[in-house]
């Protein structure tokens, strides 16, 4: 393709051939196959013509048109090409009325004439974003139980992996790996059953004329609006007006920027335990992977920065979403231009981000020594709440013991000393503590309650409800 540039102040004009079109990187970068597809030009095209197709014969069904035109428009929209409602849509500036006319083209006889009959234009193609709803939801259900196993399967290999508990960045009492990937695993499934909730709210159609009250289909409606759907697969409206109410869009929009935000915060945590300083785990790094241009030894978390970025994006959405859902009266136009970038970019990176996520969790590295080495950086401080909770079981007052172990704790600070020294040197703690208590006492492998039991239960809770 050649573009013609005339830069002022010369003379010759420039020109440039371009060989690659690509401008959005959902173009080149981001995306899945399958998800892309669903919201391509290909795709939509075929989903309203499904719905024209099951409309027409719904309306035959009702004896509101031929029965012969709705078999001869059910067998002519396969040979509807997007090239040619392109063409139309050019010269009469409508997209619905372009496919109705290349439709109409495709009809013997006379049948061409009862196309779209009694049918507004969003009767088709907000039936038709369904459709294609319906797609998506398919494919997120499937990797989503993906994504789901595979963080299962960390948490029970990782369910006596002893580690930091961190509260405000700083090192808290012990967790363990398994704990903190079931969390994500339970949080995960829990979109799972959002996804189930909002599906038939979601995925349904309409047919109910150019205000909402099926004028043109006279007493039919309702029961040609049931018959359609039944067809497509989907459900029924009970009401609305000239176009499905936003509402429902808004709530699947909220949760993909809900599920993204959990694989942000996942990737958050992972991009923090990678750091150098703290390096207790790491993404999969390839043996030709170079981590930056200038720094050679860098092995930087990509993956999970990339979730991070992304997420941004699909929460992005959220806002112009809701606004659709507050058009003038019946219906104005200013959903439509947004939505044929939210509908496909928010499901296009949401989609992307899950098989990240997936990625990622499924390969990373754990260095134990690193894991083991954080555990004991504090010296022992990071146990004081187990003396404290003993001194408490031992007729020490729980406020009393807290101050002491604080006072403790303040001073091993101070000094650098381990803790076990200072919390003998603490006759308040000596008088009820022996020296192999306090060593029991803080060894953090000892100190993770019923964290292994909690992964165990959540494993099989979670693999008998999806099937893992």
């Amino acid at each position: 393709m050649l573009f013609k540039v005339q830069i002022t102040g010369i003379t010759n004009s420039l020109y440039i051939m371009v060989i690659d079109m690509a401008i959005h990187p959902i173009d080149y970068r981001y995306g899945t196959a399958e998800m892309k597809y669903v919201w391509s030009q290909e795709n939509r095209l075929t989903k309203i013509l499904q719905t024209e197709a099951a409309l027409a014969r719904a309306e035959a069904d009702m004896g509101l048109i031929p029965a012969d035109a709705a078999e001869i428009i059910y067998g002519s929209i396969s040979c509807v090409k997007p090239d040619r409602v392109n063409q139309i849509e050019a010269e009469i500036n409508h997209d619905m009325m372009a496919v109705v006319v290349a439709i109409s083209e495709q009809c013997k006889g006379d049948a061409g004439k009862w196309v779209h009959f009694g049918a507004t234009s969003n009767d088709i193609l907000d039936t038709a974003t369904a459709l294609q709803i319906k797609d998506a939801i398919e494919i997120f259900e499937d990797k989503l139980k993906v994504l789901l196993s595979t963080l299962v399967n960390q948490a029970e290999a990782h369910k006596l992996t002893v580690c930091c508990g961190r509260t405000h960045g700083q090192i808290g009492i012990p967790t363990t790996y398994g704990l903190r990937f079931a969390i994500w695993a339970s949080e995960v499934s829990r979109h799972l059953d959002r996804l189930y909730q909002l599906t038939p709210r979601v995925t349904v159609g309409q047919i109910t004329g150019a205000v909402g009250t099926q004028a043109a289909f006279g007493k039919s409606g309702i029961l040609i609006q049931k018959l359609t759907m039944q067809c497509l697969g989907i459900g029924s409206v009970d009401v609305s007006n000239q176009i499905i109410q936003r509402d429902r869009h808004a709530e699947f929009v909220m949760w993909m920027a809900n599920v993204v935000t959990t694989l942000d915060k996942i990737g958050i945590e992972i991009r923090t335990l990678q750091r150098s300083e703290i390096a207790e785990l790491e993404e999969s790094f390839g043996k030709k992977q170079v981590g930056s241009s200038t720094m050679p030894h860098k092995r930087n978390p990509i993956k999970s920065e990339q979730i991070c970025g992304l997420a941004r994006i699909v929460r992005a959405m959220v806002e112009p979403e809701l606004l659709n859902n507050t058009l003038w009266d019946e219906r104005d136009l200013t959903n439509s231009s947004s939505e044929r970038v939210v509908f496909p970019e928010a499901c296009v990176l949401t989609d992307h981000i899950i098989k990240l996520g997936i990625s990622v969790v499924e390969n990373l590295r754990f260095y134990p020594e690193n894991i083991r080495k954080n555990l004991e950086l504090l010296k022992g401080l990071n146990m004081g709440e187990a003396v404290m909770i003993e001194l408490a079981k031992r007729g020490v007052g729980r406020q009393e013991a807290h101050e002491i172990v604080r006072t403790a704790a303040m001073k091993a600070h101070e000094t650098g000393q381990h803790f076990k020294n200072i919390l003998l040197q603490t006759p308040e703690i000596s008088k009820y503590l022996t020296a192999p208590e306090i060593e029991t006492l803080i060894d953090p492998d000892k100190y993770i309650g019923t964290a292994v039991e909690q992964v165990e239960a959540l494993v099989v809770k979670l693999r008998g409800a999806y099937n893992l």
